[in-house]
């Protein structure tokens, strides 16, 4: 494998078409032979691209944040110590091939969530019913995949602490937090199993199989430990700009530790086609991603394209960042690891429209970089103001 610094940056073709119709429709034909782009993304922003993405390759690599402590999977988090799974079952299920019998029941069942109610024996009842297989949801999925889930929801009731909150609880979540629990507490046996039980068109992992929490400082100074705190999502947004980011040992803590890669996970980014940094929540899904050590070093190995598409919609967490200062951010988190900028960022993907990044594009800055800027339509009548997932699909694979 050759060292980092000796890679050659590639160059993107200087007149790119947008979109490429001969590409389209030869990764349409044969979206088994599609190429492998890597997402370093997180939550749902990226949700309904992934799935319009399995139309033309079904080989496309998703690497999730475990870090997030919002959500269904807060309570699986403290009673286990244990990654957030939410966003990797929510990825999973959207890669699942819903013409293969039993899918789209399985999709239904995973999304399910428990009985909201505060009393504990109503969704108690509702999950004793699931784990018998009375529940018209898990009667509805045929067997052996039926079988298999129940199995491994009967393993996480077994070690389920008797004050554990199951009211909202998501279905999904719980059986992936029963496989972690049987597996020596490695996802990536457990996804792979269920990525194989729907047949997902496209590879789910998680960016480390580590335990910790995201903690960032304020241009205030002030201090936020738990990304749930701090995305303006589950409550108030950020008083002042985030200036930094890194990754905690738990909630009660806000001293940083060091995370790194497993080998297994940097031959997937070298071995990927392109890599794309997607729209998302900036901070808790692209830049907690890109905090393990060795995640640029393998970035700047791969001999493919590398691409920024920042956000078109509001984004709680870029209060107060320009594009240049979101540029800046990212090309500042992939170089730690001691690579040169034009090894990890090559051109920025945008759309037509300019006005809807903040402080507009800066060409110069990015030329004097070696960075190009992509324009194209990335938004549709239906989809204003956010961006189209069809439009973003034909952008990405047109510059494989």
């Amino acid at each position: 494998m050759p060292n980092a610094r000796d890679v050659v940056s590639i160059v993107l073709p200087r007149r790119a078409v947008i979109p490429d119709e001969v590409k389209m429709e030869r990764f349409r034909r044969a979206p088994e032979l599609g190429p492998a782009l890597l997402f370093f993304s997180g939550g749902t922003a990226m949700r309904d691209t992934a799935r319009a993405l399995t139309e033309y390759t079904h080989n496309a690599i998703h690497i999730m944040t475990p870090f997030d402590s919002g959500g269904s999977s807060a309570a699986l988090r403290r009673s286990f110590n244990m990654p957030a799974v939410g966003d990797i079952r929510a990825r999973i299920m959207a890669l699942a091939d819903q013409s293969v019998k039993g899918n789209p029941e399985i999709y239904s069942l995973f999304s399910h969530r428990l009985a909201g109610d505060q009393r504990r024996e109503a969704p108690l009842r509702e999950l004793a019913s699931l784990c018998a297989g009375r529940h018209p949801l898990i009667r509805a999925v045929p067997d052996p995949m039926r079988k298999i889930i129940r199995t491994t929801l009967m393993q996480f009731v077994e070690r389920m602490p008797e004050d554990f909150v199951l009211a909202g609880a998501s279905i999904g979540n719980l059986v992936l937090a029963g496989g972690y629990l049987t597996q020596r507490r490695h996802l990536d046996s457990v996804i792979f199993l269920y990525s194989r039980l729907v047949e997902a068109r496209g590879i789910v992992r998680p960016v480390a199989n580590a335990v910790g929490h995201l903690a960032v400082r304020l241009a205030s100074g002030e201090v936020i430990v738990g990304q749930h705190a701090f995305t303006g999502k589950e409550g108030r947004p950020v008083s002042s700009p985030i200036e930094e980011i890194w990754i905690t040992r738990s909630l009660d803590e806000a001293a940083p530790i060091t995370v790194g890669i497993r080998p297994k996970l940097r031959d997937l980014i070298v071995k990927a086609d392109l890599v794309c940094y997607p729209f998302g929540s900036f901070y808790s899904s692209l830049i907690a991603n890109l905090l393990p050590r060795g995640v640029g070093r393998a970035v700047a190995a791969a001999p493919c394209p590398k691409i920024f598409m920042p956000n078109l919609g509001a984004d709680p967490e870029l209060a107060g960042h320009t594009l240049r200062d979101q540029t800046e951010r990212l090309l500042r988190h992939l170089a730690r690891d001691g690579v040169r900028e034009r090894d990890v960022l090559q051109a920025l993907v945008v759309d037509s429209d300019e006005s809807a990044y903040p402080g507009g594009i800066p060409s110069a800055w990015l030329r004097a970089r070696g960075i190009r800027v992509v324009r194209t339509s990335l938004v549709s009548p239906e989809s204003f103001p956010h961006a189209c997932p069809r439009l973003v699909c034909r952008a990405l694979l047109s510059l494989v």
